[in-house]
């Protein structure tokens, strides 16, 4: 109820006020890493340096018998 009819609103604004009366009003960021999330591509980007070439695959000599 408080934060719909603008009670926390209201006390937040005074302490702001008091905090920057008194120069004690300091800015620190802080991001919670859980909420930041990387690029859909992030996770499978090539690493720097040279490509490494695909192993050789040996076909089968035929389908598995079961």
């Amino acid at each position: 109820m408080w934060a719909v009819d603008g009670t926390w609103e209201r006390v937040f604004t005074a302490l702001m006020a008091q905090a920057d009366a008194d120069e004690d009003l300091n800015w620190a960021v802080s991001v919670d890493s859980t909420i930041v999330r990387a690029h859909q591509h992030a996770a499978g980007a090539r690493k720097k340096g040279p490509r490494r070439a695909n192993p050789t695959t040996t076909p089968s000599a035929g389908p598995a018998a079961d």
